[in-house]
């Protein structure tokens, strides 16, 4: 093992290695590769300062060298996880074939918060691969993360990217980088789906023991497991619905990322939708629509049914018990998922109460939205804000007859024409990480090493609901193209 640097103790590092107490055939300990020589890119001050570091040293060269692998701070016990999945509905085995996992840093709060690095070489988990990342998809990876934070949505999180000084072979020669993703935890339905093909039944309740105490420690149960397999599918639903209001699309909805805790993880070939149409796919493995943006909640359920199977043994010694509590409990994803989407779109139109006709109302003004191609994000805030004078779209017969219908449906809920404003403008964000404003900031950092448009991209896309002048080149959608825009799976 790398021996561990004298790093100094103003810098906050507080490590706890609990996930190291499970069954070792879950993980492997080991350190990453050094680099030749990193460089910090990045640094989220604001997140490190939540996790009781110090950013100012942080920047020193020793930590530098934490971040890049080349050094193990004190009390960290580096190790990859191991864990199983279903990639576009096909069993494989997989776990951190480029990630080290360095420990659980120990906030301020008390809260236990995974450090890990990606793109910090080979494990035994790589199969094919080299263990590195590129520096493009890996920042790509920093601003939609910290993009979907600032939208509210559960998200693991990115505290620094470096560049490592070692091109990396693709389909070109690209600079390699390791970003620093923090997460409440990086379980994953495919890890407990690793423990259930490769481990005992005791192993089983271990991890679910632990997932348990780490991530849902104040229930009340009588069979915890049952009661874990309900938290995490509320826990999904509320997720998806999120991801369905802001027109994420994530593109790679294997069960091996979806995590137990909620949180959005692996951002590779995920995107925004500008046109809404339910069919939208960016990714370019995706060929068949599996995980279509209209397809989400579906794969969800699909997902958490194999997370439900993992638990059998746990809900009832009667396998056929145990099969029917599963389902009964997987069947409840899609009633949790509606309510919490319906909700959302009430929020978004200035709806603060019920009515039975709500879901039809929002469900033409989206079919209204796809038949005449308009930005989702857009519409949203041409309501928000009254300016539906902007495009034809919104003299069309068909939108006047809705928007009247509309307008009488907030008339009807006694509120204030501004407590609605309030509330949509809460509800509806000015800006998105819209694709090509993405990819504008990437090129320029990363062929150019100007990281000038890439920080102005955080810094618009840090308060999407402050409405800011500012923000209004950036809600702007791309021009229009023949050439559907495309996401690769560099992360």
């Amino acid at each position: 093992m790398m021996p561990q640097v004298q790093i100094p103790p103003r810098t906050g590092w507080n490590f706890k290695n609990t996930y190291a107490q499970l069954p070792e055939f879950l993980y492997t300990k080991l350190n990453p590769t050094p680099v030749k020589s990193p460089a910090l890119i990045i640094l989220n001050e604001k997140l490190a300062e939540d996790f009781g570091l110090d950013p100012a040293t942080l920047k020193n060269l020793e930590n530098v060298n934490v971040f890049a692998g080349n050094e193990i701070p004190p009390g960290a016990e580096p190790l990859a996880q191991a864990y199983a999945g279903h990639q576009f509905g096909h069993f494989t085995m997989l776990g951190d074939g480029r990630a080290v996992l360095l420990g659980e840093q120990i906030t301020p709060q008390g809260e236990l918060v995974d450090i890990q690095l990606k793109g910090s070489g080979k494990t035994p988990y790589s199969r094919r691969g080299d263990g590195r990342a590129a520096l493009g998809p890996m920042l790509r990876e920093y601003i939609i993360s910290e993009g979907m934070f600032a939208l509210g949505i559960p998200t693991t999180r990115s505290l620094a990217v470096v560049s490592t000084g070692q091109p990396i072979i693709r389909e070109t020669v690209l600079p390699g980088a390791i970003l620093t993703r923090t997460a409440s935890s990086h379980i994953r339905v495919g890890t407990f789906q690793y423990a259930a093909h490769f481990g005992t039944e005791e192993d089983l309740k271990i991890l679910a023991d632990y997932t348990i105490q780490r991530h849902y420690p104040q229930g009340e149960y009588d069979n915890p497991y049952l009661y874990l397999l309900q938290e995490v599918i509320k826990k999904q639903a509320s997720l998806i619905a999120q991801w369905m209001l802001v027109g994420f699309v994530h593109g790679v909805m294997n069960t091996d990322n979806m995590t137990i805790s909620g949180e959005t993880i692996d951002y590779g070939p995920c995107a925004f939708i500008d046109t809404y149409n339910l069919e939208t796919v960016f990714s370019s493995i995706d060929r068949q629509g599996r995980y279509a943006y209209g397809n989400q909640p579906y794969m969800a359920a699909w997902n958490l049914a194999r997370f439900a199977e993992t638990l059998l043994p746990l809900l009832s010694n009667d396998k056929d018990k145990a099969i029917k509590i599963a389902e009964f409990e997987v069947n409840k994803f899609f009633d949790f998922y509606h309510q919490h989407w319906l909700t959302g779109m009430r929020k978004k139109l200035g709806l603060f109460n019920e009515e039975p006709n709500d879901e039809s109302l929002i469900e033409d003004l989206l079919n209204l939205m796809e038949k005449h191609q308009q930005d989702y994000t857009n519409t949203f805030l041409a309501l928000t804000f009254n300016k539906t004078e902007d495009s034809p779209f919104y003299q069309n017969t068909e939108f006047l007859k809705w928007q009247k219908q509309w307008e009488q449906r907030l008339q009807r809920q006694g509120k204030s024409k501004e407590d609605s404003h309030h509330l949509m403008r809460k509800s509806n964000p000015a800006v998105i990480p819209r694709n090509h404003r993405v990819e504008e900031a990437l090129q320029k950092a990363v062929e150019e090493d100007d990281y000038s448009l890439l920080h102005k991209l955080l810094k618009v896309l840090a308060q999407p609901y402050a409405h800011l002048p500012e923000q209004k080149e950036y809600s702007t959608p791309p021009e229009p193209t023949s050439c559907p825009y495309r996401t690769f799976c560099g992360t």
